[in-house]
């Protein structure tokens, strides 16, 4: 996850404060200057801004205090709880702040060597793929000597306010982090897969069954550190409004454990072994709690031992952290981000990821085989023309995580175009020999469609057999241009790549060894009447095969295969075997002409023998449908 970082405008963090301290002279970003083109585009703080330094602020300023706490944040004057929540969140995980906060020993205020200090720090991101290193100086905008944004609640603690700096000046300016997504935030804290749940579309607080499951995979997520934030939806005049319950509408919370808490005293809790799921969360404004079961000085501790309690860290008082159980949760909140640490390293117990990570665009041309820009699956005859991914699933059945991303719009929110690209994908099954762009969608099965929303990312996870499928990208309409990151995650290597190529290309020699005159698709469904459990090729030249179906004499194969045929007056061979370990053992076979004129309807074929008596039945018969055609780019 963690790799070398790209200078953010080619500032250079040691070479600038190396120059600062041979001049004597604290440092002044000339990339993000002290003016207000820095602050805002559109609305303007309440107040007169003053640019102060930390030791006009503080008599002892210090990037920490007595370390750093998802308890030291306290969210200013712009609508950013939700970079708020997502430092909370950073707070928690040592190996995760202390990339986004290099060397942070060296960046730290040494008051026995004031002489070191040159007002310069430097902060790392995530940005698309790649680490970025960002260098800010130390000037932060103040109303009445108080600082306006982030900051923490001690006012000589500095961490909180500088890494907001940094953050804004890679979105361009502070009124840019006005709204906001934690999720993503924290995708750009971490290089996480961040994936969307709409607890209000998906109603979990009314079926059991579903809180159950979302409890344990949101207990997995934390404990293999992962981040949590959630919020609840509000109209435009809800934002931030208070709900009788003391929750906040519109408002971004950051979770800060979700734990199994066992109830009753004593001995008797361990013998009993009663547990009941709770979620502790942490409200940015530092204050403002949920007041329902419980919460802080609620009865329902009562039911929980001092030990159990004390290990809990359960304290009473206005911080903005507190528990909640569980279906409250899921009744009051409306929407959550899951940002997945996915683990892709060798190196430990944990179940790890293969990852192929994509980088690719959508693009407008005139010519049809080479546009980039199709819409989603709603506009039919444009759809293929988006870029296109192939995949195999080897294991019988196996989960795939599938991210899309987009680049952040955030720094085009001062010329009017911040708004995120509506887009989304759809996985297609093909043939198991593909290798060629897809032109038609004939038998290829649709197996997932993600859906379409207007954010920074949008995730699936979803089991699938084994096979070979294509995943395409697309924006929603037509003609949208925009840049896009493609991570696909599978147990094993999937063999990931572009699909770019249209058709078999004509080489020098091909006037020699022939070039295809047509192609055919063949769809297997399956075989009926058979004495024995079977496998299936499909054969002409080299043989595609299906996976074996046991114990059955009805197996369905959803097979497919595509063929660019040299010889097309050489028929297409479909074999049926049955699989035995010692030797295999032939079942039947259908001879297909393959031509123009044969039907492109599902059809029913009798087996028959090989050679000689291929005229003789044998047991059994096979659905199938096959389509040929003489332009290579139909299929």
């Amino acid at each position: 996850m963690f790799s070398t970082a790209t200078s953010y405008k080619n500032q250079h963090y040691s070479e600038l404060k190396k120059e600062c301290l041979e001049d004597k002279k604290l440092f002044e970003d000339p990339e993000f200057p002290v003016t207000n083109a820095s602050l805002f585009y559109r609305k303007p703080p309440p107040g007169m801004v003053e640019w102060k330094r930390p030791r006009e602020i503080s008599d002892e300023p210090h990037l920490f205090v007595e370390g750093i706490s998802s308890h030291d944040l306290n969210q200013g004057r712009v609508g950013n709880c939700w970079f708020v929540a997502a430092c909370s969140c950073l707070a928690l995980k040592t190996d995760l702040w202390q990339k986004v906060i290099p060397d942070w020993k060296e960046q730290e205020w040494d008051s026995k060597h004031p002489e070191n200090y040159a007002g310069i720090f430097h902060f790392q991101f995530w940005v698309f793929g790649e680490w970025v290193d960002v260098v800010v100086d130390d000037r932060l905008p103040t109303i009445n000597r108080e600082l306006i944004y982030c900051h923490s609640k001690l006012n000589n603690e500095f961490w909180s306010a500088l890494l907001e700096k940094a953050y804004a000046k890679l979105s361009g300016c502070y009124e840019s982090l006005d709204g906001g997504n934690t999720g993503d935030a924290v995708v750009d804290f971490s290089g996480a897969v961040t994936e969307a749940i709409n607890l209000e579309a998906e109603v979990f607080h009314k079926d059991q069954e579903k809180i159950d499951n979302l409890f344990e995979d949101l207990l997995k997520v934390y404990d293999r550190g992962g981040i949590i934030s959630c919020s609840i939806k509000a109209s435009p005049s809800e934002i931030e409004a208070w709900m009788a319950c003391g929750l906040v509408k519109g408002h971004a919370y950051s979770v800060t454990a979700v734990k199994k808490v066992r109830l009753g005293h004593g001995l008797m809790a361990y013998f009993q072994n009663k547990t009941i799921p709770l979620i502790r969360m942490r409200n940015p404004w530092g204050k403002t709690e949920w007041n329902g079961a419980w919460s802080d000085s609620s009865a329902e501790w009562e039911r929980v031992g001092s030990m159990e309690r004390d290990k809990l860290g359960i304290t009473v008082e206005n911080d903005g952290e507190f528990w909640m159980a569980f279906t409250d949760w899921c009744k009051y909140f409306t929407d959550a981000d899951v940002c997945h640490l996915i683990n892709t390293s060798l190196l430990t117990i944990h179940k790890t990821w293969h990852e192929v990570v994509h980088f690719g665009s959508w693009t407008k041309h005139s010519e049809p085989l080479h546009n980039r820009c199709g819409g989603c699956m709603n506009y039919k005859q444009t759809f293929l023309q988006n870029p296109q991914y192939l995949f195999d699933m080897t294991k019988e059945m196996d989960e795939v995580l599938i991210s899309l991303q987009q680049r952040d719009m955030k720094i085009h929110r001062r010329i009017g175009q911040g708004e995120n690209l509506t887009l989304g994908f759809a996985v297609f099954k093909v043939e198991l020999n593909r290798k060629y762009r897809m032109h038609n969608i004939i038998t290829q099965t649709n197996v997932q469609t993600s859906k379409y929303i207007n954010a920074r990312t949008v995730f699936t996870r979803v089991t699938l057999p084994k096979g070979r499928y294509i995943i395409i990208p697309s924006t929603l309409k037509p003609e949208i241009l925009g840049e896009f990151m493609l991570r696909v995650y599978t147990d094993v290597d999937s063999g990931c790549r572009e699909l770019t190529e249209h058709k078999p290309r004509m080489r020098c020699w091909s006037a020699v060894t022939g070039y295809p005159h047509v192609v055919s698709q063949i769809y297997i469904h399956g075989a009926e009447g058979l004495e024995n459990q079977d496998e299936i090729d499909i054969i002409r030249g080299r043989s595609v095969r299906s996976t074996v179906k046991a114990d059955t004499l009805d197996p369905v194969f959803e097979t497919r295969a595509i063929f660019y045929r040299k010889k097309p007056r050489k028929p297409i061979t479909v074999e049926v075997w049955n699989s035995n370990a010692v030797k295999d053992q032939f079942l039947g076979q259908v001879v297909l002409t393959g031509s123009l004129k044969d039907s492109t309807k599902p059809q029913r074929l009798q087996l028959r023998k090989r050679g000689r008596a291929m005229a003789d039945e044998m047991p059994g018969s096979i659905t199938l449908r096959i389509v040929t055609c003489t332009e290579l780019t139909e299929m």
